[in-house]
């Protein structure tokens, strides 16, 4: 299990209030600030626009994977946002994205940076996930999903 050890049950944000790109970020760096507030806000904030600059992370499937590395994060953390209205979000589709899966990863983290970016790709391609990622009404209800999806795929 990869994504287990990223994304906790409190990372997971049911109801985002963002409706556009620039302050979703803001608003799950805080989130993930308030479980680890030992990494720089501002630093992470810069990182993710830099990465988004050079091409969306808004994929497919209504789905967002923003990441970046940031020398004040230690280890890799993460949240999951998800959001009922979708957010404009300049996806490379074109649709509102309506899952978060934001990543962060300190200097040195490289491989399983990428391990943990092809173990979303796994669950995001099995069919039905995302709508039922979507259409929690929980922390527990999203993270129990996720656990079992990986478990299965």
């Amino acid at each position: 299990m990869v994504l287990e050890n990223v994304f906790t049950k409190e990372s997971i944000i049911i109801g985002l209030e963002s409706t556009e790109k620039d302050e979703l970020f803001e608003e799950m760096v805080e989130a993930i600030h308030s479980l680890h507030p030992d990494f720089d806000r501002a630093e992470v904030l810069s990182a993710l626009e830099e990465r988004e600059a050079q091409m969306s992370t808004g994929i497919m499937h209504s789905v967002a994977v923003p990441h970046a590395f940031a020398p004040s994060i230690n280890g890799t953390i993460g949240a999951i946002g998800i959001s009922k209205n979708g957010i404009d979000y300049d996806s490379l589709d074109g649709s509102p994205v309506h899952v978060v899966f934001m990543l962060l990863a300190g200097n040195g983290q490289t491989e399983k940076h990428i391990q943990i970016l092809k173990s979303l790709a796994l669950l995001i391609q099995k069919n039905g996930f995302v709508d039922k990622l979507v259409s929690c009404q929980s922390q527990s209800e999203a993270y129990n999903l996720i656990v079992q999806t990986e478990e299965a795929v």
